[in-house]
C-alpha cells in the first residue's frame, strides 16, 4: 500500500529548472516536501526518498497526510478529506 501511495503521489510532482541549473521538485499538498537534483530524474529519485521519510515521520507523530488516489494512510476518522478522491 505504501509503494502504491508513493507512486500515485509522485505522479502529481511538479518540476522546475532553477537558475543554478538544478531541478526543483515538489508535490502539491505535501507541505515542506521538496527535493532537487541535477536532472529531472535525479530530482524525482530524491523526491521519492524524501517522501518516504516525510511519510514515516508524519505517521509516527500522528500527523495527517493527504489522501492520494483513494489511498488513506491516516487513522480512520482523523482526516476530513478521507472520502474525497485526490
Amino acid at each position: 500500500m505504501l509503494s502504491a501511495y508513493i507512486a500515485k503521489a509522485v505522479e502529481k510532482a511538479l518540476y522546475e529548472k532553477m537558475e543554478n541549473g538544478l531541478f526543483f521538485a515538489t508535490i502539491p499538498g505535501f507541505k515542506g516536501l521538496w527535493a532537487e537534483g541535477k536532472t529531472v530524474e535525479a530530482a524525482r529519485r530524491e523526491l521519492i526518498e524524501t517522501l518516504e521519510d516525510w511519510l514515516l515521520l508524519a505517521i509516527r507523530f500522528g500527523d495527517d497526510v493527504p489522501v492520494i488516489g483513494g489511498i488513506n494512510l491516516n487513522k480512520v476518522g482523523r482526516h476530513a478529506k478521507a472520502n474525497q478522491p485526490a
